[in-house]
């Protein structure tokens, strides 16, 4: 009777323990909205908090800035490439450090219908917001470590190529780069065409033309190529991806120019299956460059 009523005891204490919001991960994935006098309206953006974020009040983070692609939003990454379950996953491990990972919102999911893109064009100066409300805005409010040697940005497709530009025109502001599929610029095919030459899609296919991610490395001076060197870089695409071409084009210019980059072809399209696997290795990459700067 005795070893019942404990045995009751113990299941009642085990049921009865609250769940803290450390352990709930719905509590951990938070998705708000910053209002931006510079565009002009309010942006999405989704926060993915470390496990211990909760636990200990007075510990700050490192910084990963995730992009979506084109025609995507802020909830892919959470939604689609299951991030906070990869981040888990490889913090329980050892492989990767406890991080914050913001995913911001670059476009509303038709650039015919939305402004879309990461760069500044006519009548969305994403880049401006970005760098002079969205991440300053983001690092007051939550728990984030100060200084380039805890920040990092990553993407996929347009984001991997607005990631790359991000890291080429502030490297001031970075330790690290992951770009996965990367628009480094337009392709020759593959890529998504407009019959408006005034349209929004041709708006960005022009920004990223002018901001070729290639160009600008076999353009750039010697002391631009040292501040590029002060960046830990990881490309990644697969074989079968329409933008193999100007990711190899990209690694070319890089070798080219003395500046260390890491290059993985892999096995794989332009699609989810392939983006949810790099961030097996994107992860531990900027995790480390964490821990060197």
């Amino acid at each position: 009777m005795k070893v019942v009523l404990v045995f009751l005891l113990l299941v009642w204490s085990c049921g009865a323990c609250p769940v803290t919001a450390q352990d709930n991960l719905r509590d951990r994935v938070v998705t708000d909205t910053v209002c931006s006098e510079v565009l002009g309206v309010k942006r999405a953006y989704t926060v993915c908090l470390p496990k211990s974020y909760y636990a200990d009040k007075s510990r700050k983070y490192p910084v990963l800035y995730l992009l979506h692609g084109m025609w995507g939003n802020n909830a892919d990454w959470t939604g689609r490439g299951h991030v906070q379950d990869v981040l888990d996953r490889l913090t329980a491990s050892g492989e990767a450090c406890e991080m914050v990972i913001v995913t911001p919102d670059a476009g509303g999911g038709d650039p015919e219908i939305f402004q879309n893109g990461y760069f500044d064009m006519p009548e969305w100066k994403y880049e401006t917001f970005f760098f002079t409300e969205f991440l300053p805005f983001v690092e007051k409010k939550y728990r984030i470590e100060s200084g380039r040697s805890h920040r990092a940005v990553a993407g996929l497709s347009m984001g991997g190529g607005g990631a790359v530009s991000y890291g080429q025109r502030h490297p001031d502001l970075f330790c690290a780069v992951y770009a996965m599929s990367a628009l480094m610029d337009i392709p020759e095919q593959g890529a998504a065409r407009f019959d408006n030459p005034d349209g929004k899609l041709a708006r960005l296919t022009r920004s990223v033309i002018e901001r070729s991610c290639v160009k600008y490395v076999r353009e750039s001076d010697e002391k631009c190529k040292e501040q590029l060197r002060l960046l830990s870089w990881f490309v990644d695409c697969g074989d079968d991806d329409f933008l193999l071409d100007r990711n190899i084009e990209f690694f070319q210019a890089m070798r080219e120019a003395g500046i260390p980059c890491q290059f993985r072809v892999r096995d794989g399209g332009h699609d989810w299956e392939y983006w949810h696997s790099a961030l097996y290795q994107c992860l531990p990459f900027v995790s480390r460059a964490f821990d060197d700067k």
